[in-house]
């Protein structure tokens, strides 16, 4: 990316993306997933689509790259084959690089990972970048790849040189011993890439069903480890008056982490400035948690819906 060039970014995503570009002097160009209208008490993130006339007319000749996140980092989308295609179409017709945010490749629940450098001539115009931190569960090692064709990963080690210049070498080789492991037993069950998740299904599930039973309306994901629920539902029963921060998600999320000592993450740092209203109902939860935690968090949350009702009587 040269100083001018424009860089597509899909809603939500990684904070890290916005400041990267401007880094290097390019412009970010946003377009948010946005939810089909639904009047079911549980949605899904396979719900939350790109408008295509919108997509298109990001694209013109100063476009110089794309990112795709996949599943998307908070909301657990899993792009469909139709819609990777229609992001591929228009990067192929205007000569546009794909950069494949895969992390969370490994935790998929519904639908199929498709990689987008697989598709009919992504791969020589797409880098596709891996994590060991989330492939493994050993986010603090801070530990991952890109891979795709010599004349662009050629740049890529020409920054990784003179940025980060090397990666602890006992870290490297845990991981390769890792990835040797579970490769020589892809097929078998006890594969860890194929037991992640089921063991994160169940706890999604868990989570999803606390949150539907408390008030919220929580936004299933098809993939990755972090649940979206809305808890606009709740919000004429709860005194935020106490937070004084612009955007309701940060009120909630400082309310509830004060007041219930329960975490969440505000999505809201997820999006552009022009978009922020998408999420402002919303709050982020992870569930790549142990069991105890979570039946914790359901305690947290069941003890506290049955106080609103009881105000709500007592009214």
């Amino acid at each position: 990316v040269n100083p001018g060039d424009e860089v597509i970014i899909i809603e939500p995503y990684f904070d890290c993306y916005e400041p990267m570009v401007r880094l290097a002097g390019g412009i970010p160009r946003f377009i948010s997933l946005k939810p089909r209208t639904t009047t079911s008490p549980v949605s899904s993130s396979a719900d939350w689509t790109l408008d295509s006339a919108e997509l298109a007319s990001l694209f013109n000749d100063k476009t110089k790259a794309i990112i795709v996140n996949n599943p998307n980092n908070p909301l657990g989308k899993v792009f469909k084959r139709k819609e990777l295609e229609e992001i591929c179409d228009l990067a192929k017709a205007h000569d546009v690089l794909v950069i494949a945010d895969d992390v969370y490749e490994h935790m998929v629940f519904d639908g199929e990972m498709i990689r987008i450098a697989t598709l009919p001539g992504m791969w020589e115009r797409t880098i596709t970048v891996g994590s060991a931190g989330k492939t493994f569960s050993v986010t603090g090692w801070k530990l991952g790849w890109a891979f795709g064709p010599e004349h662009l990963i050629k740049n890529c080690q020409v920054c990784h040189q003179n940025c980060v210049y090397v990666c602890p070498t006992p870290i490297q080789e845990a991981v390769a011993r890792a990835f040797e492991l579970e490769l020589s037993r892809i097929e078998s069950e006890d594969c860890y890439f194929n037991t992640i998740s089921k063991d994160l299904e169940r706890k999604r599930d868990f989570l999803a069903e606390v949150l539907t039973e408390v008030g919220m309306v929580p936004v299933i994901p098809e993939g990755g480890y972090f649940i979206l629920a809305d808890w606009s539902p709740l919000a004429e029963k709860i005194d935020l008056s106490s937070e004084t921060d612009i955007q309701p998600d940060y009120r909630f999320a400082k309310w509830l982490s004060k007041n219930r000592k329960l975490q969440g993450i505000p999505p809201s740092p997820f999006f552009s400035q022009a978009n922020k209203s998408v999420c402002q109902n919303y709050i982020r939860f992870c569930f790549i948690k142990p069991d105890e935690k979570l039946r914790a968090a359901k305690e947290i949350l069941t003890k506290w819906r049955q106080e609103l009702d009881g105000s709500q009587s007592a009214i």
